[in-house]
């Protein structure tokens, strides 16, 4: 009984990441259409992942992508937390050190995605939708 609960997990997780991936994928078309230059996906620090990296002329765009099931009760925007804020924002810096810190100016944006089994309902991209400042890092709140 227990195995065939795990498999079921294991299938939903990766269900969840495929919707995920599809959406970074989706999110990097928008990007392209909207005439940004896509630098990286899935940059990975100590702090955290930047679903994409992109360039829009000389603005360089650190942007998090959230995937949705129209059955959620709350936009894709939502999700993006002050605690994941704080995350990117750190990440990002990391991104920055490594390449040099370059006067160059830059923007957190977020793309939301709704799919609906497989077709896409609605993307939407948000630039510039927050900045380093709104980024605080919240207390470890353990479950009680």
């Amino acid at each position: 009984m227990a195995t065939r609960q795990k498999n079921r997990f294991t299938l939903l997780r990766a269900a969840h990441l495929r919707l995920g991936r599809r959406g970074e994928r989706l999110a990097c078309i928008l990007l392209h259409e909207l005439g940004l230059e896509i630098l990286t996906c899935n940059y990975s620090g100590p702090h955290g992942e930047i679903d994409i990296v992109a360039r829009d002329g000389v603005m360089l765009c650190f942007v998090e992508v959230k995937t949705r099931r129209p059955s959620s009760r709350s936009r894709p925007l939502d999700a993006v937390t002050s605690r994941k804020k704080w995350h990117i924002v750190r990440t990002a810096e990391r991104y920055l050190r490594q390449i040099g810190h370059p006067n160059v100016a830059y923007r957190y944006d977020v793309i939301e995605v709704v799919i609906a089994g497989r077709n896409l309902r609605q993307i939407r991209h948000l630039p510039a939708v927050f900045n380093s400042s709104d980024a605080r890092r919240e207390p470890y709140r353990p479950f009680t």
